[in-house]
This record gives C-alpha cells, structure tokens and sequence, in this order.
C-alpha cells in the first residue's frame, strides 16, 4: 500500500507505473523480468554518478493478485552492492513465498550511515535509506506501509544496518535479523568502530570517515550501537547467527567473526537479562551468508509481519 494524502493508507493500482518521487529521481530501470525490478537514482543524498541502484524482488504472483504485501529490506555486506542477494540464491529462497524483498546499494563500506566527513561528496546512505527509498517503496509497490508490514535484515556490514535501522527507527520495523554482523560496536576498545572509520577513510571517503577521527562522534556511535539501544527490540522479531569457527589461516574472516561472535553474546546476554526474546544461531564456519539460514529468516519474516 501508499501513503496517501494524509498519510493514509492507499492501494497501489496494480499496473500503477513506477516513478521517482522523495528526492529520487529514476535514471535507468529494467522491468524485463516478473519478478526482479532494477532501478538507479539520481539523489542530492548520494554523490555517485550513476548512483545509487535497488533491486525489488517481487512475489510470483504479485501482477495478477491485487494483493498487498509485506516488505523485507535486505542489507549487503561491505565490498558488495545490491546484487549481491541475488547472486545468494534469493530468487530461490523466496519462490513462492508472499513477500516483496528490498536490496538497495550501501556502499562498499557505507555502514548505512551519514558520515561525519566526506572528501568525495554526499555519501549519506541512512538518508538515502530511511528518508528516501522506504517511502518511495510504499508509493509504488503493493506494500503495507506501517510497523507490521516491515522487516530489516542483512549480513556482516548490512547486519550492523539492520540492528542499527531496527533501534534507531524503532516504530519502522517489526522484524530485524543479522547475519554474521556486529551487535556491540563499542567492545575492545571500539574495534568495529575503529574498523568502520579505516574501511570507509580508505575505499569510499578519500580519506573522511563514518564516526570521526582522530576523535569519535561518541553521541553517533551511541545512537547506532545495538548493545547500547536495547529497549528499541522490544516487540520485535530478533534473529542473529554467528559462525563459531573462522578460518584461522585468513586473518579477514577470523577478525570479523571473532568480533560478531563475541558482540552477538554480549547483545544476545543484554536482551535476556531484560526479557526480550529472540532467536539466535551458533554455527561452525566462517564470515558468510548461509543458506539455510537465510531460508529460515525469511520464513520467519513472514511468519511476524502482516500476510499477503
């Protein structure tokens, strides 16, 4: 569904064409496919040229069922892009199932946020996402735009967006789920944040960074840290997964999942100590995204938010 005038609930038509709207402006598109939309935006938020692209994997049987649906946003990793899913086997995984999944761009190390200081220009990815595509989705697809019609979910960098979105924005989003991404970025001695800053400063930033150095902003870093905004997954559906065994031999994959691992049982231990429930996985292996997981997140996605 849209907003209509007033905010108001309102049907989408099904052949209703899709447009720009919310500071974006559509660039490129391809409907070719019945189920896989891609679109690229012009938008003051994001600097690049082409910028920013989504893509919206519909249901099966979204052309002829006039129904409404729920909506997935589904965060990429770092050094990936809104591809990426798809090269996961999302098609499969949704096959059948009544759900709109939402893949937008990031940045290869945006950290789904606006960063302090840039040298290249906006980069303003939580703008982007929150300010811009959410109400752009709800104007041009059959989705239910309210809290029970939305989930937030990702891996690695995108699971750190996903927690992040999910507290930040806490009346967004019912469902929030991670997928080998940090939930405490403040532990050993700020090590995620730390890394956030020297990822961004050398790959998109030219030298800027996501939270500010030499010095933090230590209100941002407090505002997106999952660990510290425990209360905003309250009511929420929370599903985690962590690998327990990372190759020893690639120091990549041993950092980043020693850090998740160890930050998804501090947020993991936080949640019980003030009885909020959650789902959450232990499992041997490494930094990625597995299959199975992702199967059954899905499925729990839809089984939480509102039906088709």
């Amino acid at each position: 569904m849209a907003l209509g005038a007033g905010g108001v609930l309102a049907a989408a038509s099904p052949a209703a064409a899709v447009g720009d709207g919310f500071g974006l402006r559509i660039v490129d598109r391809n409907e070719n496919d019945h189920r896989m939309r891609y679109y690229r935006f012009a938008t003051d938020a994001i600097g690049w040229n082409p910028g920013p692209a989504v893509n919206v994997l519909l249901p099966d049987d979204y052309h002829y069922s006039g129904r409404t649906y729920p909506v997935l946003y589904l965060l990429h990793g770092g050094m990936e892009d809104f591809i990426s899913f798809d090269h996961k086997d999302i098609r499969a995984l949704t096959a059948g199932k009544p759900l709109i999944v939402v893949m937008p761009d990031g940045g290869r190390t945006g950290w789904y946020s606006n960063p302090v200081h840039s040298n290249v220009g906006p980069r303003n990815w939580e703008t982007f996402h929150i300010n811009q595509l959410l109400p752009w989705v709800e104007a041009n697809f059959r989705t239910y735009a309210e809290y029970d019609g939305r989930a937030v979910s990702g891996f690695s960098m995108g699971g750190f967006g996903a927690l992040k979105y999910a507290a930040k924005y806490w009346g967004h989003f019912a469902s929030v789920s991670s997928h080998s991404g940090p939930a405490s970025i403040r532990r050993d001695s700020g090590a995620v944040v730390h890394w956030a800053n020297l990822t961004s400063a050398a790959v998109d930033l030219n030298g800027g960074s996501v939270y500010g150095m030499p010095g933090w902003d230590e209100r941002r870093v407090t505002d997106d840290n999952p660990v510290q905004r425990i209360e905003s997954y309250r009511n929420k559906r929370v599903f985690l997964v962590a690998g327990t065994s990372p190759d020893p031999i690639d120091w990549f994959q041993t950092f980043n999942e020693t850090q998740v691992l160890a930050g998804q049982r501090e947020f993991r231990a936080t949640l019980d100590s003030v009885g909020i429930p959650h789902e959450s996985h232990e499992v041997p292996g490494g930094h990625f995204v597995r299959g199975w997981a992702l199967e059954r997140d899905i499925d729990g996605v839809i089984a939480r938010l509102r039906k088709a």
